[in-house]
């Protein structure tokens, strides 16, 4: 089974959309709240290489970040 992690911030329409969009693909994951956490988000930068939020990970693999997530489901095959 796969892992999803999402670095998020609370305020973040593009985390909002993209908690949405997993949600409705039945899929679960562990939102990490980078807001008021330095070190997390020194994690997120860390293994992203970007400072923007979300930044979504299945298992190791970065998906990165919304519009990333959503080019990803676009090329499934339906």
């Amino acid at each position: 089974m796969t892992t999803i992690r999402i670095f998020s911030k609370s305020y973040c329409p593009y985390c909002t959309a993209a908690k949405a969009l997993l949600k409705s693909k039945g899929l679960e994951f562990e939102e990490i709240d980078v807001q008021n956490s330095p070190k997390r988000f020194k994690e997120m930068v860390e293994l992203s290489n970007r400072r923007t939020v979300p930044q979504i990970f299945f298992d190791q693999q970065h998906i990165g970040g919304y519009t990333d997530l959503q080019d990803h489901y676009a090329t499934e095959v339906a």
